[in-house]
């Protein structure tokens, strides 16, 4: 799935500002509501999944301060997160990427279609990871190094509609996301394509004529820069991509 520009706007959240950037412009626009609209309406319901109990409180604790958040229930797990979305129907889940049982993001697109928005949040990304959260559903991903008054205006801004994303991410999204994906050198392109034809390392390096270690360098490149966390992954997400066939 990619953005859907009609109903949303990427929004990169700077780490020196508290204040959005607006990146791309609202096609179809929310009306415009006032103050005494945001005291009426129902709060926004959250389920955060998070398996470092200090940091689940801390981000409880952010998010309940504003007046306009409820957070609904708390997991610890890919398959808690599931009963706990099922059970609260929450606006809005912030999830962690990296859980006990699996990948956050695999779960993006289970818990989009009960109809929640969902908002990742990671130790580390990078833009092919951020890609891969907008394509399957997801409304936008922040690093955990981003302040916790950021984080809680994300989620308002994902409850409004809006996909937000780390301004350090926000460039290389939209480069995969409009067809230009990753920059990879002519090295990594033919390692990756050998890949994907069932070399192993050694038959890399015999084939291309360099080192052990320079393909394993090569590999590694590819993989951060595909988001990716095995070799097989990374041939399965470049072909999804388009960057290989």
């Amino acid at each position: 799935m990619t953005l859907r520009p009609t109903t949303s706007t990427i929004r990169a959240v700077s780490s020196r500002s508290e204040k959005p950037v607006v990146v791309l412009p609202k096609v179809a626009r929310r009306c415009h509501r006032t103050t005494l609209d945001r005291m009426t309406e129902p709060p926004i319901r959250v389920v955060i999944v998070e398996d470092h109990d200090m940091v689940a409180e801390a981000i409880a604790l952010a998010l309940e301060r504003s007046d306009r958040v409820h957070v609904a229930a708390r997991a610890n797990s890919v398959a808690m997160a599931l009963v706990e979305v099922r059970k609260h129907r929450p606006d809005v889940v912030v999830l962690d990427r990296r859980l006990p049982d699996g990948d956050g993001v695999e779960l993006i697109a289970e818990l989009a279609a009960l109809d929640a928005r969902v908002l990742v949040l990671t130790a580390e990304a990078t833009p092919a990871v951020a890609t891969r959260v907008a394509e399957v559903g997801g409304s936008g991903l922040l690093l955990k190094s981003s302040k916790l008054t950021e984080l809680v205006l994300a989620v308002q801004r994902v409850a409004d509609g809006e996909a937000v994303f780390d301004s350090r991410l926000l460039a290389g999204v939209l480069d995969q996301l409009t067809g230009r994906g990753p920059a990879l050198t002519e090295r990594e392109q033919q390692t990756l394509s050998l890949l994907a034809d069932g070399a192993s390392t050694r038959d890399i390096g015999a084939r291309l004529g360099i080192a052990h270690n320079t393909v394993r360098n090569h590999i590694r490149n590819l993989l951060q820069k595909l988001g990716a966390r095995s070799k097989l992954e990374a041939v399965s997400i470049a072909r999804r991509q388009g960057v290989i066939d």
